[in-house]
């Protein structure tokens, strides 16, 4: 109820939340104060390879981890690094290792797992410690670095790519609103601000079946975004759950034959927390488009930098 009452009052506040967020505004001041003090004073870490930062500046999903992968798969020898969130698991994990995955997902989180089985050339480690993780992956004697949810890091020397959502109402600081730090300024950090419909583009498939009733399972950030993306499909029911939460496949079996659903229709991401459930399960197939001039740009600081 209450996770419910801050997704509306962060991405769909209504005129009733005016007072709430009005009352909040004095923390999100300071909030704001200590994190731009932060990014100003920070003393910022180089390394001998380049560091590409893909992150955002809005709680919730934006694409990070889909961007992270359509950009590093158009290169080889490259490692992704990350933090692992939703991971059973402690400390640093090599997850994938020139595309063999050690991993499995409790122990590297969905996330780096569905990176490791995107990028079968690559090589993906978690640790909370990024700089541990950078250290680990160019020990390894990668050529590259993508940092996935990257740009808080500000003591790590790098390439940062700020994406923005197509459009947020609430235009305020944690915890008025959604923004992890005040736009205008943490943007003047970003070598890349790019926006969804603008320089990078979304679009969902789903593959032939043989289903057409689906009870859509998901746990990402703010699951109702993928109802737009799904004109057409003839929804029975909906199951979503936190950002990162493991399924249990006798609850899924339930839902699944009490909404009168035929199948589970879910995204990459939740998919990998449901390997060997025996239930009907359609992925969705995401297709990521960049603009030429991102990928240009990405490629001139890569090549810049290990010509240095």
């Amino acid at each position: 109820m209450i996770k419910r009452y801050v997704e509306r009052l962060y991405f769909a506040p209504r005129g009733v939340d005016a007072l709430f967020i009005a009352l909040l505004l004095p923390l999100s001041l300071l909030y704001a104060l200590v994190m731009a003090i932060r990014r100003k004073a920070a003393r910022r870490q180089s390394y001998r390879v380049p560091i590409v930062s893909v992150g955002n500046l809005v709680i919730g999903g934006s694409g990070k981890t889909p961007f992270t992968i359509a950009l590093a798969s158009r290169y080889e020898n490259i490692a992704v690094v990350l933090r692992g969130y939703g991971r059973k698991s402690k400390g640093l994990q090599v997850v994938s290792h020139d595309g063999k995955v050690m991993c499995d997902v409790a122990c590297a989180g969905d996330e780096a797992i569905l990176l490791a089985r995107s990028l079968p050339d690559a090589t993906v480690i978690v640790s909370e410690d990024r700089k541990q993780g950078i250290e680990k992956a160019i020990a390894l004697g990668v050529r590259a670095i993508f940092l996935d949810d990257g740009f808080n890091r500000v003591e790590i020397e790098k390439y940062e790519i700020v994406l923005e959502p197509e459009m947020v109402r609430n235009p305020f600081v944690l915890p008025a609103g959604p923004w992890r730090e005040w736009r205008t300024l943490a943007l003047k950090e970003a070598d890349l601000s790019l926006k969804e419909g603008r320089e990078y583009k979304r679009k969902v498939m789903l593959p032939k079946s043989g289903y057409r009733r689906f009870l859509l399972v998901s746990a990402i950030a703010r699951p109702e975004r993928l109802m737009g993306y799904l004109e057409g499909v003839e929804i029975a029911d909906r199951y979503f759950l936190p950002d990162h939460h493991y399924f249990d496949e006798s609850t899924l079996r339930n839902r699944l034959e009490s909404s009168g659903a035929e199948a589970i229709l879910t995204t990459a991401k939740d998919r990998v927390k449901m390997e060997g459930f025996k239930l009907p399960i359609v992925e969705m197939k995401l297709q990521l488009e960049i603009d030429n001039a991102v990928l240009k740009a990405v490629d001139r600081y890569i090549e810049g930098k290990n010509d240095a």
